[in-house]
């Protein structure tokens, strides 16, 4: 069983190993563009700034809950295994068919977010709303041609991509010591100010860019067997890793509001091009608008290539049709699997353009994983009551309020979703229900090739 030759694997992670991965999980591209998001919606600094510090404790409470969960159940899959071992198979396909669309959804909104850096400069003479979709689906065909050919890049793209990314990280938050802070300008007007000074509504509103920001702490609850003294280490790692993230998006953030001023900064597009302009002149803007674009394009290809294994172990558990996981044997690239999660990212493209709305749909699907895997953990325990559990594992403290809190707030994040775009909400939440006809579907395809479907 996959669970009895997880439970070999030796534990040699320390603190600083997790506390390093938990930073580097979280701290993605979405620093650079969410930010303006935010402020649209905040409408007053205090409630930007209140937004942030609230993003990091939920995220250190989930974090805690799936370090707990990837203790009780270690394999490799994530979502994946675990709601189909705490709930039911066709449960575990809804939810991972949408975080299939939701991960062509962010993939698709971080090449737009490459696309508004470099539109000045590559198509200056084209209208902005023109130049951005030409750009962003040329750079996604691009690096669909270049994943074919089986050009193996991702490995040194990514390394690349930390270097230039927590750089500019450190550039921006130095931009504080070179401006007389004399830009910050009054709250701009949003939506959120328009509503009778509706501030819970205004704060509800930001959870959306603000947990895209913080994701990816979920992926904590692959580690459960490979932390050294888990009981301690775990939640110490998690806490300093959260208190780095933290640290370093207060402090970015702040360079953005006291460089460009509240209003700056909620509309700017392209924030760390706008900072160096401020700071450095014109001819800086021009090159980090270049830097970021082959950054995000390099933050983009690495999602070409790892997604697609998704489909890969989707199919060898057989709840995909076996095409798949086919590799070509001399590029080593799964060709129609590439093919398929490029098709979701151009449709997506096609249908919703704009950032913020890819935005609202993407974290809709993935609220709905979260919520979904988070509960799981209240099975595992009650389980763990009847059947027993080894002494070795993590668990969290202030279970189950916790846990029950964090699935709390990303309710909320659905809820905020709604009222910023009732259309997303209703149009996600179909797409999952459509996860159960597609499922017992490919369920009686595969059944009528006597090929009966697996557990997921």
């Amino acid at each position: 069983m996959q669970v009895d030759e997880q439970s070999k694997i030796k534990p040699q992670l320390k603190t600083l190993d997790l506390t390093l991965i938990v930073a580097g999980l979280v701290i993605g591209m979405g620093i650079f563009r969410a930010p303006a998001e935010v402020a649209q919606k905040a409408g007053t600094p205090s409630i930007f700034f209140l937004a942030w510090i609230t993003g990091a404790v939920v995220s250190f409470i989930g974090a805690l809950t799936f370090a707990e969960i990837g203790s009780r159940y270690p394999v490799a899959g994530g979502f994946y295994k675990i709601l189909s071992h705490c709930y039911h198979p066709c449960f575990a396909f809804m939810v991972n068919w949408v975080v299939i669309l939701s991960n062509a959804g962010a993939t698709a909104a971080v090449a737009i977010m490459g696309a508004e850096y470099i539109a000045p400069v590559l198509l200056p003479s084209v209208a902005h709303n023109t130049a951005i979709p030409i750009i962003t689906v040329s750079s996604i065909i691009i690096l669909y041609f270049i994943n074919m050919i089986g050009i193996r890049t991702s490995a040194k793209l990514l390394n690349g991509l930390m270097v230039i990314k927590l750089g500019m990280l450190l550039l921006l938050i130095a931009a504080i010591f070179f401006t007389d802070g004399n830009n910050t300008a009054p709250p701009v007007a949003t939506l959120q100010t328009q509503l009778a000074g509706n501030m819970f509504k205004a704060f509800l509103l930001c959870f959306i860019p603000v947990f895209f920001t913080y994701g990816g702490y979920q992926q904590t609850m692959n580690f459960g067997k490979d932390i050294a003294n888990a009981r301690t280490t775990m939640p110490r790692a998690i806490f300093y890793g959260i208190v780095i993230i933290l640290t370093v998006y207060l402090a970015v953030n702040y360079s953005f509001y006291k460089v460009l001023g509240f209003s700056g900064l909620a509309q700017s597009t392209t924030i760390a091009s706008d900072v160096s302009r401020v700071v450095l002149g014109q001819i800086a803007y021009k090159l980090v608008a270049v830097i970021m674009f082959l950054s995000v394009m390099a933050y983009v290809n690495v999602g070409l290539m790892s997604n697609p294994r998704v489909y890969f172990a989707m199919a060898e558990d057989k709840v995909l049709p076996s095409v798949f996981k086919r590799i070509n044997r001399k590029t080593q690239v799964q060709e129609f699997a590439l093919t398929v999660f490029c098709t979701f990212i151009l449709l997506t493209l096609f249908f919703i353009s704009s950032f913020q709305k890819i935005l609202e749909h993407v974290m809709f699907f993935d609220s709905i994983g979260f919520m979904a895997a988070a509960a799981s953990i209240f099975i595992l325990r009650y389980r763990a009551s009847k059947e027993g559990s080894p002494n070795d594992i993590y668990k969290i403290k202030g279970y189950p309020l916790l846990p029950a809190l964090f699935i709390l707030v990303y309710f909320a994040v659905n809820i905020s979703v709604f009222y910023a775009n009732p259309t997303a909400a209703i149009s996600g939440f179909v797409l999952f229900i459509a996860g159960m006809p597609l499922y017992y579907l490919i369920k009686f395809v595969l059944d009528k090739k006597n090929v009966a479907p697996e557990s997921i």
